[in-house]
């Protein structure tokens, strides 16, 4: 399995790489496309370098070459994920404006009906926002949006990125084994007491929680 991962500018770039590193140990080749503020997103939130996230790729381009195999629709692949996904990023998907090798890798990827997801990531959503994604949705790119999951209970940021990547591989069908996943109340509800999340009693709504 061939696909292409892009990393923009949006906050989320560890979601990114450890969807990299578990492509590699599923033995997934991977063209990788890191724009420049997500360089800078890099640097800003993780411990990685540039140089150690890009290693953890098959193949890496440089945003700035159009000229890239993956520009081109007859470069075979099942398929691009752009992670994290800025609205900037998703704004000129939307248009067709391929002005970098993200944009035009997104638009190879959509006209050759091949699957596109987007892990967009920004809040509050404005109308913009919303009308481009579901302009992109109807298009055929699945919007997947990095929101975590409490049925699960996570207890740290690495159990809410594990689930955001395995959610994405399973577009793909790719299993993550550790991917905790709903099983009924039946199989979750005996957690619920023992994960119950703090609420402080000044606010009023210990009673609640």
């Amino acid at each position: 399995m061939r696909l292409v991962v892009a990393m923009t500018g949006a906050t989320g770039a560890i979601i990114g790489i450890r969807l990299l590193a578990v492509l590699r140990e599923l033995s997934v080749e991977t063209h990788l496309v890191v724009s420049r503020w997500a360089r800078a997103t890099i640097a800003e939130e993780t411990a990685y370098t540039v140089r150690e996230v890009i290693g953890l790729a098959s193949v890496s381009h440089a945003p700035e070459d159009l000229s890239a195999p993956i520009s081109s629709g007859s470069f075979r692949t099942e398929g691009m994920i752009v992670v994290p996904c800025s609205m900037k990023t998703v704004a000129g998907i939307r248009i067709g404006y391929a002005d970098n090798l993200v944009g035009r890798a997104a638009d190879v990827t959509l006209k050759e009906r091949r699957p596109l997801v987007l892990v967009a990531r920004e809040t509050p959503l404005s109308t913009i926002h919303l009308e481009n994604l579901l302009d992109l949705s109807r298009m055929g790119a699945t919007v997947l949006p990095p929101v975590p999951a409490f049925y699960n209970h996570p207890s740290s940021v690495t159990d809410v990125v594990e689930h955001i990547v395995g959610r994405a591989l399973d577009q793909w069908g790719l299993a993550l084994p550790t991917l905790r996943r709903w099983e009924g109340p039946r199989k979750h509800g005996h957690a619920r007491e023992r994960h119950a999340v703090a609420v402080p009693a000044e606010d009023g709504l210990a009673a609640r929680a």
